[in-house]
Formats: structure tokens, sequence, C-alpha cells
């Protein structure tokens, strides 16, 4: 059966909307503001945020979303967009300089102990398999409140996952490229042993789909292992791009600390590998290559 045929008009769901479009105006008025200024925010970075925020909207509001409800595998594709692209999206597109007035607000300090490694990784992950056990997933297919509460918490644990890992926040000392990829390891595998449970768990979970399984004639059990499958595959292929970035990102920092080191012996300056190395990790190499007395590198 063709899928359009039953998807009708899109959903209004203003719950979910609005604070998707809030903070898409937000975040423009303080581009804006930023504009002209050296900490103004790079054209990738506003496509990114934008492009994220505008696949919630479009994820809520699509003709699709009815059929969440009735199929498992459409709704765990919708959840994925939400709690693992959307958000990854969102998180690339902040910057220091954006984010810096609601870290000045009063109580935001706690962003900054949320999104240590090992916190924000322990929360996403229970979250995402607090979500999945039958009586509460079946109660967010069912009742549109818990349904929003279900996306607001993807979303929010899933923003708070990808900053620990490619957010402006300060990171731990220890928190270098190789426990990164440990950290991109731990989510994949995380997300891995769910998406086999859904597949080979040898039984079916979710009721609540009984009826829309019924009439796109999938079988409960086919249903389940589809979402499975594109958990799996979107995890795996979500997994191979940050894996390349943290390849190029590691060969570049391992490049520019060298240059910095030959730098500073070509003028005379004490400069260790580990300082070095500090200074790029943390995105400071053109302002050590100021003071050792040389122009930013193009």
């Amino acid at each position: 059966m063709f899928i359009g045929a039953h998807l009708g008009g899109g959903r209004f769901a203003p719950l979910q909307l609005l604070p998707a479009i809030l903070v898409a105006v937000l975040y423009a008025v303080r581009v804006h503001h930023l504009q002209g200024t050296t900490r103004a925010v790079p054209g990738w970075r506003q496509a990114c945020e934008l492009g994220g925020l505008g696949l919630i909207i479009v994820t809520l509001a699509s003709p699709a979303s009815h059929v969440s409800d009735e199929l498992f595998a459409v709704h765990m594709t919708e959840h994925l967009l939400l709690g693992d692209i959307a958000t990854l999206l969102i998180v690339v597109g902040l910057t220091g300089p954006v984010i810096a007035p609601i870290l000045r607000l009063p109580g935001m300090w706690i962003l900054r102990v949320l999104a240590h490694p090992v916190l924000a990784f322990g929360l996403w992950a229970i979250n995402l398999y607090t979500w999945h056990l039958p009586a509460l997933h079946d109660a967010a297919v069912r009742h549109e409140g818990v349904h929003a509460l279900q996306h607001a918490c993807f979303i929010a644990f899933g923003i708070n996952m990808w900053m620990a890992l490619l957010g402006p926040l300060p990171k731990p000392a220890w928190f270098t490229n190789a426990w990164k990829l440990g950290y991109i390891v731990a989510v994949r595998l995380t997300g891995a042993v769910l998406g086999n449970i859904l597949v080979f768990g040898g039984g079916v979970y979710y009721d609540v789909y009984a009826k829309g399984e019924a009439y796109w004639h999938v079988s409960p059990s086919a249903d389940q292992a589809a979402a499975g499958g594109v958990m799996m595959v979107e995890g795996s292929i979500l997994t191979i791009c940050l894996l390349a970035w943290l390849f190029l990102r590691t060969a570049r920092q391992t490049e520019e600390r060298q240059d910095l080191v030959e730098l500073a012996q070509r003028h005379g300056v004490a400069l260790t590998d580990a300082r070095a190395a500090r200074a790029v990790a943390a995105g400071r190499g053109d302002e050590l290559r100021e003071r050792i007395g040389a122009p930013p590198a193009e």
C-alpha cells in the first residue's frame, strides 16, 4: 500500500513546535547581534543550527507523524531524527558567544555539570531505555501530553549528550581525542544493544501498534524488527561520520601542535608539547601563536 494515501494533512502540535520556533528566533537574534564582531558565528554553523531546528519542526508537523502512531518502525525513525540527527546539528551550530547569555542566567551553571561526558552519557542512556519500557512507550503513543514529554526528553538529553562531545562548553582535561573515541563507541553500542533486543529479542513488546499494523498488513514482529533495524543502520552511519570527524580532527590538531612547537623553537620561546596540545584542543592555537610572536595561521 502506498503510504501517501493514508498520510492526510500535517499535524499541528503547538506544545512541541513552539519551543523549536522560539529557539530559532532567539538564535537568529543572537547571531545578528554578534555579526560584524570577532565572535561572529560562521555561516556553516548557522546552517547546522537552523537545519536542526527545522528538522524538528518538519518531523513533528509532517503528515508522516500520523503513521508514527500506527507503526513502530515509523515511530522509531521519528525519534532518531529528533533525538540523534536534529540534536547533533543544533549542538554543532552553537558557539561559546552564542550561549554566553544563557550561562549568565541564575542557576544555569548546572549546564556545565550536566554536560560532563560521564553524566551526559549516563543520562542519555537511561532516558533512551526508560522510554522504551513497554508501559511508558505505549502511554506516549496513546496520550498526546506524554508523547510531547517523550519528545522533549529525547531532544533535551540528545542535545546534552552531543554537547559533551561537540559543544562549546569546557571539557574535562582528561577528555582527550582517545576518550572521545571511547565516548562515540559507547553511544553506538548502547543504541546497538537496544536495536538488537528489538530485532532478536524473541517477543513483541508493544501492543499499542496492533491496530496500525493490521491496517498496514504488517506483522507485529516484522514491525518491531524493522524498527530495530532502522535504529542500527542509522547508528552505524552516524558512527562512521563521527569517527571520520574525529580522525580528521586528530590529524589537524597533531599538525597544528607540531607547528606551534617548531614556531616556538624558531622564536626562542619555551613551549612544551603538552601546553601546545592543550591550547590546540581548546581552540586557542592562534592565540598562542600570537603570544609567540607570529601572525595567526591562515
